[in-house]
């Protein structure tokens, strides 16, 4: 009796230590674990999402871990290359451009992607496949003093050709400058290029790049554009806009927050237009994404997820508390991104960039080595603004180094 009571033992023992461990490793297969990159302001609305997600899944567990921006690229890196990544990840399009390049990333069925907006989608295609799910958008306006467009009796320029056309009229009758544009800074000035279709190192060199870079020559040599345009950067760009010194500045709506707390009469006297644009009218704008690394072990369940957190509900509750602008097609038709009352700047800045994104092509694409090509085009700009050399030879040069870099 004692024998076979320890024989019942042992068994219901090993009974339950297979169901416990059962139990376990279905909950192991089912969680998914979700990177993002310094969204940790956002806890509430984030932990909200997740546990909105898995009430209707409940055989689906999320792990949230947020990275700091600045370690992002690195630890992606090197999780994706290992056995065990993370299945769903946070990134900018370029870092996942570049791993999808590698073979890195699971492809994204296009049947899936049917909720965002078609131009952004088509911005983020590799070799006509999709590896990447949009999560946010920005894109920058045109801030202005309308006090002094109206005293020089002028409409706020739309393109760079107009700039030039009002700078000298602009200063004749107010004394301030038509802008500061910081085109030394980072890719200000490929961006520009990008807006004329020069968008690598076989075109930097041609008619167009030239017409482009003539056309700030001679706002600098005029003095129609400030002096420390050579050096300066947006903030402090900003900070020549809010005493009044130049009349307006290309730059994210979150600026007005900025212009408001710290110079109210300027705020008092500013408005909002589009973007400027060059020849091909596409307008500029950031992103960030979600990806699913290759060897993510619950690829399904993370676009599950990934498609939740970007459907039109969750997109519209983030763009409230945020600003950012969504990627969801049926959000980017909300009255939060088709109305505004004129009082309201804010509101103003938001449909004029939610507009904006329904023309982005073609896209301003980073490179390998990008920080380096930013440097060799902004110390041209540089050495042709201040005439060490002429525009073309100066461009010939900077050619035959980004072929070089590229080379490398």
């Amino acid at each position: 009796m004692n024998k076979n009571f320890w024989i019942v033992i042992v068994s219901t023992l090993i009974i339950l230590t297979g169901i416990f461990f059962a139990f376990h490793q279905k909950q192991d297969k089912n969680e998914v674990v979700f990177w993002t990159l310094q969204m940790n302001d956002f806890a509430p609305y984030i932990n909200g999402v997740i546990k909105d997600f898995e009430t209707e899944n409940p055989e689906i567990k999320i792990k949230w871990v947020d990275v700091p921006f600045s370690e992002g690229e690195k630890r992606t890196l090197a999780s994706v290359l290992s056995d065990n990544p993370p299945d769903l990840v946070n990134l900018n399009p370029d870092f996942s451009s570049t791993l999808a390049h590698k073979g890195a990333l699971y492809e994204i069925p296009q049947d899936k992607t049917k909720q965002f907006n078609q131009e952004i989608l088509n911005a983020l295609k590799t070799n006509g496949k999709i590896y990447s799910i949009p999560w946010y958008a920005t894109s920058a306006i045109t801030i202005y003093n309308k006090d002094l467009f109206k005293k020089a009796n002028l409409q706020v320029p739309k393109t760079y050709s107009e700039i030039v056309e009002t700078a000298p009229t602009i200063k004749q009758k107010t004394g301030a400058y038509i802008t500061l544009p910081n085109i030394t800074e980072n890719d200000t000035m490929l961006k520009i290029l990008n807006k004329f279709g020069v968008s690598d190192a076989y075109s930097i060199n041609n008619n167009k790049s030239v017409k482009v870079f003539d056309l700030f020559t001679n706002l600098y040599r005029e003095n129609l554009i400030p002096k420390e345009t050579v050096t300066m950067t947006l903030q402090e760009a900003l900070e020549k806009y809010m005493s009044e010194n130049i009349a307006m500045i290309g730059a994210g709506a979150n600026f007005l927050n900025m212009i408001k707390e710290n110079a109210p009469s300027t705020y008092a006297k500013t408005d909002v237009a589009p973007q400027i644009v060059g020849e091909l009218g596409q307008n500029d704008f950031s992103l960030m994404n979600f990806v699913i690394p290759l060897r993510a072990k619950h690829k399904d369940e993370a676009l599950k997820f990934a498609l939740f957190l970007t459907n039109d509900k969750n997109q519209l509750e983030l763009a409230k508390l945020t600003n950012v602008l969504a990627t969801n097609e049926k959000t980017l038709h909300n009255e939060f991104y088709t109305k505004y009352n004129e009082k309201d700047l804010m509101a103003k800045a938001r449909v004029i960039s939610a507009k904006q994104l329904n023309k982005v092509q073609p896209v301003f694409r980073t490179q390998k080595g990008q920080k380096d090509i930013n440097n060799i085009v902004n110390s041209a700009v540089q050495e042709i603004l201040l005439d060490k050399e002429s525009t073309q030879n100066i461009l010939n040069r900077v050619s035959k180094d980004w072929k070089d870099l590229l080379e490398k």
